[in-house]
């Protein structure tokens, strides 16, 4: 399957639903639409979304405080992984929040994803720490990555 008119936009409260499918599909502990919603309602948030033609594919999403910024989620559905649609969506959610006044960004993620440390990593994202026994499905810590020059 290949991404053939990719595009981003801010997402809304009535993108929930789309969000939730994309959400499913990626995670084995996943938010609610209702939880969606809020992120999208809420003025200190900022979620985008990565879209083929009309089709919600994907979507990451930021808390803003001050110059910070704590990415919450970042999916790709997984039917279109590994064809530069999580490259594209970081450097927008970037972009994003940099015109917001954000200079630095900091993230949880699981030791075992190799494909996301990379992405992060990428967009000099550094490890800075663990969170021991952070993920409840299996109990997998997380490490937290920095980027502090944005």
């Amino acid at each position: 399957m290949s991404i053939s008119g990719l595009n981003f936009r801010e997402m809304r409260p009535e993108d929930a639903d789309a969000v939730e499918v994309v959400e499913k599909a990626c995670f084995a502990i996943p938010w609610s639409r209702e939880s969606f919603w809020k992120e999208a309602a809420n003025e200190n948030t900022c979620y985008l979304l990565a879209l083929d033609g009309a089709k919600v594919i994907g979507y990451a999403g930021c808390w803003i405080s001050f110059e910070e910024a704590q990415i919450t989620n970042i999916a790709i559905a997984p039917e279109y992984r590994g064809q530069g649609g999580g490259t594209a969506l970081m450097a927008k959610l970037i972009a994003l929040v940099k015109d917001r006044g954000v200079t630095a960004m900091t993230l949880e993620v699981r030791p075992s994803n190799a494909p996301a440390r990379a992405l992060y990593a990428h967009y000099g994202f550094r490890e800075a720490g663990v969170r021991k026994k952070y993920y409840h499905d299996n109990g997998e810590d997380a490490i937290i990555m920095w980027n502090t020059k944005l």
